[in-house]
């Protein structure tokens, strides 16, 4: 460091030359005397001579300020000066222990973690100390003790951030162990400034097992990440509860709901006042969108814990609808079920049970696990299904009965309704009658309706009454103009009994009829939790529901796949080998490397596992109770290089003392073109370091660009391995050649691409030779190849071997290019694979086929997996469509090197086996993958084929 600027020298040696400024000083003061001009006639040679002493003039003062600074910017170049540079270590000569945090708060700052992990490394490789990198996150199955620099700069190279929180203090035991057998020489922790419980306990044993040497601990210097806390999809809005570590000052940012597709469905802004650690947003949004979000997530937050997934408990109720009225079958549009299940259609999932036995029924629709049932005119409730369906509502579930003639004529004892009931009901004309039909009074302040219009066209002409109670008026949710109650509900257990005292069809009302009706039935369903009501073991009522229950105990329990999990950054990713499958039910496991944040189960039914649960907070790192600890802060930006700048500077100095040197001999002003030129000359030059490489780079972009969009082209990506990228180029250019011979294409020759800085949009299909060696791609590129796969391109990945399965599988043998293809997949959001079926459009896109080998024979060919066929519809279209073309190619079989030709025209490689019919195999797969990418699934539509075959003749 350089007093208080961020100033650094990679050579601090060099800056001794500064003693000589000085010296150069004295030696620059002084500057020739400016010639005197004589003019030479022979005649008068002798008298223009004057005869006097000549002494030197002194230098300007400015002149000479100019070059000592010439002369200390070079000095300070050599010294190689580095903005922003990373502390050096203490400089111990024992073990370095570099502790790093991993999990899911380091995301946002894992690139300035990693660059001081390196820097520290490399420091340590220069004093010949062994290290020891501890990651948090990894748990103790990781190597603790001190190792050999180059192990723990690969294990650093491969280390990402995790999706759960670091888990320090369950290294403490192990790490207590490694100090005893070899105390380390010096202890650095890089931490993501969060204290998860375990902050300060983790400290202080640090500097315990460090001695009296300091430990140091790097916290500070960027803003700590937000959470997303519980999101709840309450009455009116989905509200997402966020949360903050550092309460100092004001706050704020967006949070954006997605759709299944990734597509926003809306974003809202919220803020954080001074010394809050919580605030909330609110989707105000009609329940239809809120049924679509799948993803809430905070804008441009980089982590896991800043992603709510959700599941069905956000979303649409299912509904179990059940009537005692024959007109459901003799009528069916004027019975109350058509009613009903036309209001409930816009936000709810109706369900209908097949069994006409009521209390079957009822144990059907409790065994789906329906959040609400609805009965209409079911007056009594027979057998057991009364106590099932009261356990059921019991276990959260809740009922909601309609009045009928049914209801009116039960005698007293039903359990199952709110309120005590009048037997016979109140009737237009009748002995408790009106004279006119009742309108619709009010509806409970406290109560779901609260905030609804009353709508004054509704008319009652029959209800069934309840018997006065003083708890009448908590119990009624909505009342008549007379007083009478409409609506009445009550609590049991942890779910509702609720009834309208009415009809749910227009026989006692036209309340079914207005448009308060619908918003009535959502308030009630969003009422509901979307998976309650389910028996448990034991709480079965009687005889059959009982050992149903006995039956699914003993059978343990359901477990649910990981389907889609997140990793550090909050990316969807394939699940890795180390997930485990979830117990149904159980949403309060343990966030951590068995079960990561994401999705479980099946694309048809998932439950979210999400990291931030609800009461959960985070906090700042806290280090007072550490005092001996010496806290470094995090650079805002990483450390750049100054020494081209420092030399572009001293030559632009340079170049002007020459302009000075021109004006003080008198010559800048008799030429003013040359010295405008020399100006010039001299600002292109100081500033070419700067620009060349810039200006080079957008010629070369634009040129690749250009010849791109020119032509139809194959791409390859480049690797970095000669050897591969030279395989690629000739095997492209051997199947651009088969293409032009035998189809109506005719491919430019291909191009390799960087996916660093070249634009991917210009190739219909990319050819990604997989290098075992090459490590992760950056989040950029990962970013960018998603986005191409996204908009319509393919890309297909060759690990060339024959083990593609296991990686895929998460199963079986692998290898290291599988494993290479298993950390880019990892990366990317990819949809299911399966092999290529026998019905594919690949198969039929140009050659028919069977088989796809490439250079080797024998490993699957992997692309996107297409929804099942109805068998009867698999006998009209023999070719299963899918929907479009597949994004995501994947094989081991080596196509490239099937397809390379060498200069002369002869192939550059043998198949294995060396089978010319292998290799005639390899090209029509070629052509087959590149007509299937071009044109797509045309080739399912088989509408056409009787008719070709008669024009063939055949």
């Amino acid at each position: 460091m350089m007093g208080l600027l961020p100033l650094g020298f990679t050579a601090p040696l060099m800056l001794g030359a500064l003693v000589l400024l000085p010296a150069i000083w004295w030696l620059l003061r002084l500057t020739p005397p400016r010639p005197q001009e004589i003019a030479f006639p022979p005649t008068r040679l002798l008298f223009d001579i004057v005869k006097r002493e000549e002494t030197p003039n002194r230098s300007p003062w400015w002149l000479t300020l100019l070059r000592l600074l010439l002369a200390a910017l070079v000095i300070m170049a050599l010294a190689g000066p580095v903005w922003r540079p990373l502390a050096r270590s203490d400089g111990g000569s024992g073990p370095l222990w570099l502790v790093v945090d991993n999990g899911w708060g380091s995301a946002d700052r894992w690139g300035s973690i990693r660059s001081v992990a390196e820097r520290l490394i490399a420091q340590a490789s220069d004093a010949g100390r062994p290290v020891a990198l501890i990651a948090t996150a990894e748990g103790t199955s990781q190597p603790l003790d001190p190792g050999a620099v180059g192990e723990a700069r690969n294990r650093l190279a491969a280390l990402e951030p995790r999706p759960w929180q670091p888990d320090r203090a369950a290294l403490l035991p192990s790490l207590r162990k490694s100090a005893e057998k070899t105390a380390p020489g010096s202890v650095i922790w890089l931490s993501d400034g969060l204290d998860h419980q375990s902050g300060t306990r983790f400290a202080a044993d640090l500097q315990g097992f460090a001695g009296a040497t300091p430990i140091t601990v790097y916290a500070g210097g960027t803003l700590l990440p937000l959470a997303l806390g519980e999101t709840e999809n309450q009455l009116k809005a989905l509200t997402a509860t966020l949360l903050r570590a550092d309460t100092a000052g004001p706050r704020g940012g967006l949070v954006r709901a997605l759709d299944p597709k990734g597509r926003v469905v809306a974003e809202v802004p919220f803020g954080f006042a001074a010394g809050q650690a919580s605030t909330t947003a609110s989707f105000d949004l009609p329940i239809e969108l809120r049924n679509d979000i799948a993803r809430v997530e905070i804008e441009g937050a980089g982590h896991a814990a800043a992603v709510q997934l959700l599941d069905e408990r956000w979303r649409r109720r299912a509904v179990g609808l059940l009537s005692g009225s024959s007109a459901d079958t003799a009528q069916p549009l004027l019975s109350p079920v058509h009613y009903l299940t036309r209001a409930l259609a816009p936000f709810a999932e109706v369900r209908e049970p097949r069994a006409t036995d009521t209390a079957q029924a009822i144990r059907d629709l409790v065994r789906q696990n329906v959040s609400v049932i609805m009965t209409a005119d079911i007056g009594t409730i027979v057998g057991d299904a009364e106590k099932v369906t009261e356990d059921w509502v019991a276990n959260g579930g809740v009922l909601v009965r309609f009045a009928g003639p049914r209801l009116a004529a039960v005698k007293g004892g039903d359990r199952l309704v709110p309120v005590a009931l009048r037997q016979g009901g109140r009737t237009l004309g009748g002995a408790l009658s009106w004279s006119q039909p009742q309108a619709l009074g009010s509806f409970s302040q406290t109560g779901p309706f609260a905030g609804l219009d009353v709508p004054r066209d509704v008319t009652v002409t029959r209800q069934v009454l309840a018997e006065p109670h003083p708890d009448l008026a908590q119990k009624t949710w909505a009342s008549l103009t007379d007083g009478t109650p409409l609506v009445t509900a009550t609590r049991l257990g942890k779910g509702w009994l609720i009834l309208f005292h009415v009809t749910a069809d227009t026989g006692w009302s036209n309340l079914p009829l207005s448009g308060s009706f619908i918003e009535m039935l959502r308030r009630v369903v969003a009422y509901s939790s979307a998976s309650t009501g389910k028996t448990e073991a034991g709480g079965a009522g009687t005889g059959q529901e009982a050992a149903e229950a006995g039956n699914r105990a003993a059978a343990g329990p359901v477990l649910l796949a990981p389907l889609r999990l997140l990793d550090g950054y909050g990316r969807p990713v394939l699940p890795g080998a180390d997930a485990k499958p979830i117990p149904e039910g159980r949403r309060d496991l343990e966030v951590g490397r068995e079960h990561p944040p994401g999705l479980y189960g099946t694309e048809e039914a998932f439950v979210a596992l999400n990291l931030m649960r609800a009461g959960d907070r985070i906090a700042a790192l806290d280090l007072s109770a550490v005092p001996a600890a010496r806290v470094e802060a995090y650079a805002a930006g990483g450390p750049r290089d100054l020494k081209p700048f420092a030399f572009a500077a001293a030559l632009l100095l340079l170049l002007l003392d020459g302009v000075a040197v021109l004006y003080l001999a008198g010559r800048l002003l008799r030429r003013p073109a040359v010295s405008a030129a020399m100006l010039v000359l001299a600002a292109l030059t100081a500033l070419a370091p700067l620009s060349g490489h810039a200006v080079a780079a957008d010629a070369a972009r634009e040129k690749f660009e250009r010849d791109a969009a020119l032509g139809t082209r194959l791409a390859y990506v480049v690797t970095g391995n000669a050897e591969i990228d030279e395989v690629s180029r000739r095997g492209l250019e051997g199947l651009s050649r088969v293409l032009a011979d035998r189809t109506a294409l005719e491919p430019a020759m291909p191009v390799g691409v960087d996916l660093t800085r070249d634009e991917l949009a210009f190739f219909p299909l990319l050819y990604w030779p997989v290098d075992a060696g090459a490590a992760r791609p950056d989040p950029k590129v990962i970013t960018r190849v998603d986005a191409f796969m996204k908009n319509g391109g393919t890309i297909l990945f060759d690990t060339r071997d024959t083990l593609n399965a296991g990686v895929l599988r998460g199963t079986g043998r692998t290898s290291p290019a599988n494993e290479a293809l298993r950390r880019i997949l990892t990366g990317l959001d990819i949809p299911d694979l399966e092999p290529v079926p026998t019905d594919h459009v690949l198969t039929k896109s140009f050659y028919l086929l069977q088989d796809f080998p490439g250079r080797f024979d024998g490993g699957s060919l992997w692309v996107e997996a297409t929804p099942p066929q109805d068998p009867a519809q698999a006998a009209e279209r023999p070719v299963r469509p899918g929907d479009g073309v597949s994004p995501i190619m994947i094989t081991g079989n080596d196509f490239a090197g099937a397809w390379a030709l060498s200069d002369g025209g002869d192939f550059f490689l043998p198949t294995v086996p060396n089978d010319p019919r292998q290799r005639e195999i390899a090209f029509r797969v070629g052509v087959n993958i590149v007509m299937y990418t071009l044109t797509g699934n045309y080739k399912a539509d088989q509408v056409h084929i009787p008719a070709l075959l008669e024009r063939l003749g055949q």
